[in-house]
């Protein structure tokens, strides 16, 4: 006899953490914010003892500057080769010698194979900057929640609504000046160092915990790249 499936199953939006993104910023469901700075890598095996020294130092720099959290992530992912594909079958269309559309299919069959035989990885680099508000405000419906109902629901005065969507304003935005504050210093530190360094907007970091959260699916288009 087949079990009946529960009615009371949790969301699966339940289990991811992010609250809301807005201005460059991720907001998370305990209060506290986060920015992600994209950062470009370096071949550091490449580079002469001295070159290596000199980011070795300047690494060691910046991190004995540092007076708060800070986490480190490698992402990787599968390299989605449909667009690059698609761009020489369009090189391909308008191409007039004969032999160079010959070339062009054999490349564009070769790098298919090549894809489908071995898994092209492509690794991104992130650094995410926390902050925490000193006196986070709980949301109305915590409020609420808290305060016994005896006659019905009970509407809320419109001017202690107003007020205290002010104060959670007021909280953001200046949680919001510490957090750009430490992100500009995190920044600025990397670009010492060499690195190339970029905060993701909030289309990006959307495009970003898409990748996270769906892994088998992998990109919907391409990784999130930095943006000047």
């Amino acid at each position: 006899m087949a079990t009946p499936l529960k009615q009371d199953m949790g969301n699966s939006l339940d289990l991811v953490d992010i609250k809301e993104i807005k201005q460059s910023t991720v907001i998370v469901k305990d209060g506290s914010f986060r920015q992600v700075i994209m950062v470009g890598g370096v071949n550091f095996s490449l580079k002469s003892d001295m070159e290596q020294n000199i980011i070795t130092q300047a690494y060691q720099t910046f991190l004995n500057g540092i007076d708060f959290p800070l986490q480190i992530l490698i992402h990787s992912r599968k390299v989605n080769i449909e667009k690059y594909i698609a761009t020489l079958m369009a090189r391909k269309e308008i191409e007039q010698s004969p032999i160079l559309q010959n070339q062009i299919e054999e490349y564009s069959k070769f790098i298919e194979g090549f894809v489908q035989k071995n898994a092209i990885m492509e690794k991104v680099f992130l650094v995410v900057v926390s902050f925490y508000a000193v006196s986070p405000l709980p949301s109305a419906k915590k409020v609420s929640s808290m305060i016994p109902s005896f006659f019905g629901k009970k509407k809320e005065d419109p001017a202690a609504v107003a007020q205290r969507a002010g104060e959670e304003t007021k909280i953001f935005d200046e949680s919001l000046a510490q957090l750009n504050q430490r992100t500009t210093q995190i920044t600025s530190g990397l670009l010492n160092i060499g690195l190339e360094a970029t905060l993701l907007d909030d289309e990006q970091l959307v495009e970003l915990f898409y990748n996270f959260y769906n892994p088998q699916t992998i990109e919907r288009q391409t990784a999130p790249a930095p943006r000047e």
